[in-house]
Order: structure tokens, then sequence, then C-alpha cells
């Protein structure tokens, strides 16, 4: 697990005189746009048209499940809106020049499943799955040729089974919420008195299983019955940092292997050996379901490629669980990640708390998935910083974003460095083109290339990081924007503007 590759800490691509042309000719460079407003068509024209002046050549989106199938299935009907919604966005995309890659799932249960039978607790998940999926292969296939069936399935499943921070959890500081929630939150009993149902050292498995049963099924579909005549590609993305040993102890150093297994490994591991990680396997027991032969034939080999989402790096560390301990998919680790170590942190701290900049991890998960999962074809479907969004600062200070863009020039760097080694990435997806609404953190960090004015229309402005990746495309050099930077630097600090409105 110890980084065993000269130049560890520092790529020799960094300072170097670094371009797209370093990459192969068919290596794809995206920064897909991210959960925003599109609230009108001509706001999504905007967008399109932003894109294709960057030089993108791909823009990554999902299809929402409930938007095209109200009732979770084809029995329920389907929406013709929502079809003519996503056909008119691949249209425009192809028009501009821009390659549409289709998530299929991002964590948006329809409702209506999951008051039904809870969703991907039920084994009855996978056929209502696989009916979306060939929904969206039959209206789409014929002009999206880059499909992935679900983004992150290991951050569904852990927010929304084991801490309770993402749907169908939530988590609550008190029991109220309950009234507004048919199915129940979904927290892990034993790990504080804040969350209420659930079970985290059973459901995360059995949610985990149907999530590759789903992933595998739909694969199955599109291959037998669409790829032959749409001659597209079809993989899943997961999310994983890297984790380094807090020390040269064995205990160290095996719990920083355990902590790739249990994340990445979970969900990489079936699609090519069959089942998963054998620590998992030791230490989860019968509380790991188990694939059926036929299960597992279906599952191993269910890819085209793998979709890498990486953004951070942390020690891991043995840390044993005390004896009485309810069992958790925390627990069966018996680790902790650490961020600092004899007061020196892993990496610079972006905007979350989550995040230290360690760009030498996306390299090591790299070389890992060559070394361990026989050297798939993988694309970074994610790679990002941010930071915090400090509502005092004017928009011309907050175009200044120097972090970001050696945030992504030395993940890119150490990325090379893995193709030079022998992995097979083909393209990289860097997170994201926009300010965004995160998930757990709202509007409070900015990931974007662009900066947003959240309270003046959605009004977009290029980021410095903007212009530097249309020049490491090679492409022409980005208007300035509507209104000019120097016109609004003495009253556009958001918290003025807020003020006044």
């Amino acid at each position: 697990m110890a980084n065993n590759v000269p130049g560890a800490q520092v790529s020799r691509y960094v300072g170097a005189k670094f371009t797209r042309h370093d990459f192969p000719p068919d290596f794809i460079l995206v920064v897909p746009p991210p959960l925003t407003r599109w609230k009108v068509l001509m706001h999504r024209m905007e967008d399109v048209g932003l894109m294709k002046k960057l030089g993108l050549d791909a823009y990554r989106f999902s299809i929402s499940w409930s938007r095209v199938l109200p009732g979770g299935r084809l029995s329920g009907g389907i929406n013709k809106e929502g079809i003519k919604f996503y056909n008119d966005l691949i249209d425009l995309l192809l028009a501009q020049g821009i390659d549409p890659c289709v998530t299929i799932f991002h964590f948006d249960v329809p409702q209506c499943l999951e008051e039904e039978y809870g969703g991907f607790l039920s084994p009855k998940i996978v056929q209502d799955f696989a009916e979306f999926a060939e929904l969206c292969f039959f209206e789409f296939g014929d002009r999206v040729k880059f499909w992935i069936t679900q983004n992150e399935p290991v951050t569904f499943t852990k927010n929304g089974y084991v801490d309770g921070s993402f749907p169908p959890g939530h988590g609550s500081t008190s029991a109220q919420p309950l009234a507004h929630n048919p199915v129940g939150f979904r927290c892990a009993r034993g790990l504080d008195n804040t969350c209420y149902g659930g079970n985290a050292g059973t459901e995360p498995y059995i949610v985990a299983h149907h999530l590759i049963l789903a992933h595998a099924v739909a694969v199955d579909i599109y291959k037998k019955n669409y790829q032959g005549v749409q001659d597209g590609k079809i993989g899943v993305t997961n999310m994983s940092g890297w984790f380094e040993p807090f020390s040269d102890t064995q205990a160290d150093i095996d719990a920083a292997s355990r902590a790739v297994d249990f994340m990445w490994g979970w969900f990489v591991a079936p699609l090519v050996t069959g089942d998963y990680p054998p620590v998992m396997r030791q230490r989860v027991g019968e509380r790991l379901p188990k694939f059926t032969p036929e299960q597992a034939k279906l599952v191993q080999g269910s890819y085209d490629f793998i979709g890498m989402n990486y953004y951070t790096t942390y020690w891991a560390a043995y840390k044993p669980t005390a004896p009485g301990t309810p069992p958790t998919y925390t627990s069966d680790q018996e680790l902790e990640f650490l961020m600092e170590r004899d007061g020196i942190p892993i990496g610079e701290q972006a905007g979350s708390d989550w995040l230290y900049i360690v760009p030498r991890g996306i390299r090591e998960l790299l070389l890992h998935t060559k070394n361990v999962y026989n050297n798939p074809i993988v694309y970074i479907t994610e790679n990002g910083v941010n930071e915090r969004n400090d509502w005092k600062k004017t928009i011309a200070s907050a175009l200044k974003d120097d972090h970001r863009i050696k945030y992504h020039q030395d993940h890119l760097a150490f990325s090379k460095e893995a193709m030079d080694l022998g992995v097979k990435l083909k393209g990289y997806f860097a997170w994201s083109l926009f300010d965004n609404y995160e998930w757990a953190e709202g509007y409070t960090v900015r990931f974007g290339m662009y900066y947003v004015d959240y309270v003046n229309g959605y009004t977009r402005y290029p980021k410095k990081s903007a212009i530097w990746y249309m020049n490491f495309l090679n492409k022409n050099l980005l208007p300035r924007p509507k209104r000019q930077v120097e016109e609004i630097e003495d009253d556009t600090s958001i918290a003025k503007r807020k003020k006044g409105r």
C-alpha cells in the first residue's frame, strides 16, 4: 500500500509544458455541468454554448428516473414530456459537436418504489431498474454512445444506509421528521441517538448487492439487445479515496488495504471476479449476501469500462472494535481515517472538511486498479476541488481560483504518469463546469470553473481556471463576461446585493 513509484510526492509532469496533446488523440476531456438550475430552454442553450466555447469533447448528465417513469416502472406509464426534454438536450449537444455521456441512476429512487417495497432494500428493484435502463437505451441509444449505469453506488449506500446523511436516511436530532417520512430513517443503530430505524450491519450490504445485480442486468440487456446496433459502451462509476498506512506497522498497512477493499473493491471486485473482496467475506460473514452461480456469471465482466470518481486521500490506522459494539459497515473494518500526523495535514484542506488535496492518490488508485483488477479501461469521471462560498467576496476576487488550476494540473499530471505505467485511462471529467448545489453541503461551497451568481439571475462568469482549461485544450480564449469585471468590482459582494434586495 505504501508509495513505491519514483517521484511519489511530485509528478515529473508538474511544471513542464503540459497540454492536451500529451494525451492520446482519443483521450476525452470533459467538465460536466453539475446540479444547477436550468430553469428555461434559453438558459440551457446558453450553458451548452459555454461548453462549446470551452472546447469540451463531451458532457456527462443523468436521467431522472421519475421524470421519464413517474410510476417507477413501465406499467405506471411513460412521461413523453420527460423523454422529449432529454431528446432535445441530446440533439442540442450533438449539434454543437459535444458527445452526450449519460448516467442512468444518480441516487434518485422514485418515491413510489421506496414506499412500495423499500427501494434497493428489495430484490424487486432489479427488475424495475432494468425496465428504466432499457427505456433509456431504446429512446436515446441511437445517439448516446457512452452509458454509466450508476453513479457512486458506494456513496448512495454508505450515506443512505450507514450514516443517514443521504436519502432515504436523512438522520435527525429529533423524532419529529419521522412524520414526513413514511419509510422511516435508515441510520445505524448503536452509532448515536439521532437516527431511527434501519440496520447498518445488514442494510448496506443488501442495498449494495441489489445495486450490483441491477447494474449487471442492465448491462446484459444492453449488450444482448442494443450494443450491436447502437455501437456504444457501458460501465459503472464508483467513488473512492486512496488510503495510505498511518504508520509502518503491519496493523496500519492492513487497515489501509481494508479501507480500499471496503470502498473501491466492494463494487469493483464483483465485476471482475464475480464476488466481493475476500477480506469482506472474512469480516462480514453471513451478513454479506452471496451471488448464486448464475448471478456471479452475470455480474462478472459486466462492463466495458470502470468510472472512477477521485477527490482525496486519507491515512488509515487500525482501530479495534470495542467489545459489545453492534456490527456495522464501519465497525466491520476496524479502522479510522486520519488527516493529520504529527501536526502536519496529509494535504492542503479545501473548502469541505473531508477534502484534502493529495494529487498522488489518483495515480495510486489507478495503479491499484490496474494491478488488482486485470487492468480495465478506466475513465476519471469526477475530480475536482472546492472553496467555501464566501458571501462577502466580490465576483472579481472569486474568479481568481489559482488553487483550482493547480489541483487539475497536478491530478492530470499524476494521471498521465499512471498511463505511462500501463493504466488504460481513456478520459478525464473535471468537476465541475459551474458552481453547484452539493447533496450534503448545499450552496456553501463552490466547485465550478464558472462562477454562478446565485442572487442575480444565476449569471455565469468564467473563473481563471476556465481560461486555463481552454488554453490547456488549445482553444481560443474565452470572451469577456457580458458585464465587465471592472464594472462590478466595487459593488458585487453577495452580502451587499442580498441586503439591497
